[in-house]
């Protein structure tokens, strides 16, 4: 069993930074940084989703100023790696390739309105009430929550 390295503290000034673990370097990396919170949460968000979609492991930690020292905080996410779809043979009853790009891209709606909303990681049971939501609700609904999760990140 591989154990990785805890993060080392960032250079310089007290900010907000993602450190990102690469296993194959064996050596932590700033992935986004920021004097403030949020955009680095929503950059953490998006590769994390961005890698493990790649069938990548990922590990990062997330450093920001507290008191004006460096302080390492939760980034709320799991490590576990994602769990990838098997190929399943055609059936006469599959949906059709446009049928696929819309269900496809009502879950992409609904993933970035709950990164924006602050949820960056899903568990196994978080991703199936995704996909429940994405193929019982149309478009314009899926756009509306997708707004709702996005103007209760804001807040």
């Amino acid at each position: 069993m591989e154990t990785r390295p805890e993060s080392p503290e960032p250079q310089g000034d007290p900010r907000w930074v993602a450190m990102l673990y690469r296993p194959a370097a064996k050596s932590w990396r700033a992935a986004a940084e920021s004097p403030h919170r949020s955009p680095v949460l929503y950059a953490l968000g998006e590769m994390t989703q961005t890698m493990r979609a790649r069938g990548d492991e990922v590990t990062v930690a997330l450093w920001g100023p507290k008191d004006g020292a460096w302080q390492q905080f939760d980034p709320a996410l799991k490590q576990a790696p994602s769990p990838q779809p098997s190929p399943d043979a055609e059936s006469p009853g599959e949906p059709t390739l446009l049928a696929q790009r819309m269900t496809g891209r009502r879950h992409q709606v609904l993933m970035a309105g709950l990164s924006k909303a602050g949820l960056y990681d899903l568990t196994p049971e978080d991703d199936t009430t995704v996909q429940a939501l994405v193929e019982r609700l149309d478009e314009p609904a899926v756009r509306r929550v997708a707004q709702w999760l996005a103007v209760a990140g804001a807040r």
